[in-house]
């Protein structure tokens, strides 16, 4: 089996699959791509037993067909160091060596039987849904830094992804802070609700941010997602388990509002969180007519700061607290110019919403969940 490729073909795809291998794994296979030569194609696969991927490509030239694992960490290294060259890959099926030509240099690798190689999971009973691509990683933005990462509530630790007739839902949430994120310009026939896991989203997001103007296929049934778009797929295991019923947790009576700048709350947080305890990141927030006032203090090494900002407010005057990094995180996820704070009290939920949103297709919540002044 043999056949040639531009390097930079090559290493964009090998690039693309490589977030998909774990560092440690209990199966040595695990550590290699499959290289698969068939009807003048080459398919490239990378697993780690919960999420597979492949992308296909079509080389220069191509002679025999067949099927060898490349060991993943050494075929990287050495094809970063290539100029953008054709490299032909001459395989010896029956010892599974690999020889590489590139210019002027020689380099053999010891490939493997591709028979413990994983194959890539069929789907059956699946409904489907197509995507923009613009859409999809917007919604991954939005959402996925909300995420848990306590594996005791499994369910929380991924995106729920809820479709339905009238728009498409993705909600995150780590119980301190949750987003949810609708889109009204994507609809399903079918009612379906799943948990998508965090590593094959980043994947999507990694891949599709250079390709906003892709569409994405999603099969799905009761255990596995399938995304497919241009000349990749990619099937992942979803989370089993109840997701929490994020509605019942969103306050729906919030007669005090605040709307500020987005920029310079987020620049006035990141400056007096500096000054805050290390280990609740408490921030107060005192509002009092037109005008907010941050402030943090750490008891401990007797530091302390405050910050003034002016505000449109309506409501009551208000002191409450928040972990100013995951309000860093929220404002930084929003690129609106404007948010409105919506509060009830100092021990209820706020809840963060953009003001002036460009996309009238788009409808952003993400709540705060307060913590106790000091």
């Amino acid at each position: 089996m043999k056949f040639i490729i531009t390097s930079l073909k090559l290493l964009r795809s090998l690039q693309a699959l490589s977030g998909v291998l774990n560092s440690s794994n209990t199966l040595p296979i695990l550590d290699d791509f499959l290289f698969n030569a068939k009807d003048g194609e080459l398919s490239i696969t990378a697993t780690d037993l919960e999420t597979t991927m492949m992308v296909k490509l079509r080389p220069d030239l191509m002679e025999g067909e067949g099927e060898v694992t490349i060991p993943a960490r050494l075929l990287l290294e050495i094809m970063k160091t290539f100029a953008d060259v054709p490299v032909t890959f001459d395989v010896a099926m029956d010892t599974m060596s690999v020889e590489l030509l590139a210019g002027e240099g020689k380099f053999k690798l010891a490939g493997h039987k591709s028979d413990e190689f994983p194959k890539m999971p069929e789907l059956t009973d699946v409904s489907q849904i197509t995507l923009e691509a613009e859409l999809l990683v917007s919604a991954i933005n939005k959402t996925l830094f909300a995420a848990g990462n306590d594996e005791l509530r499994a369910a929380m630790t991924g995106v729920l992804c809820e479709l339905n007739e009238e728009n498409v839902t993705f909600v995150a949430t780590d119980a301190h802070k949750l987003v949810r994120y609708r889109r009204i310009d994507a609809k399903s026939p079918d009612i379906a609700s799943f948990i998508l896991p965090k590593k094959p989203l980043n994947q999507l997001k990694n891949i599709l941010s250079s390709r906003q103007d892709e569409t994405v296929t999603i099969e799905y049934n009761q255990t596995n997602a399938h995304f497919s778009f241009a000349n990749v797929s990619m099937v992942c295991r979803l989370i089993e388990g109840r997701y929490p019923n994020y509605e019942a947790v969103i306050p729906t009576q919030n007669p005090n509002k605040l709307v500020i700048d987005r920029a310079s709350l987020l620049s006035s947080l990141r400056r007096v969180a500096i000054f805050a305890n290390q280990s609740t990141h408490q921030v107060r927030f005192k509002i009092a007519g037109q005008e907010l006032f941050l402030a943090a203090e750490d008891v401990d090494y007797s530091n302390e700061a405050k910050e003034r900002l002016t505000c449109s407010y309506e409501g009551d005057d208000l002191e409450i607290g928040f972990n100013s990094r995951f309000f860093q995180e929220m404002l930084a996820n929003l690129e609106h110019t404007e948010v409105r704070l919506e509060m009830s009290a100092p021990n209820r939920a706020g809840i963060l919403i953009p003001v002036d949103n460009v996309n009238e297709n788009e409808d952003i919540l993400m709540l705060i969940m307060p913590v106790m002044i000091n």
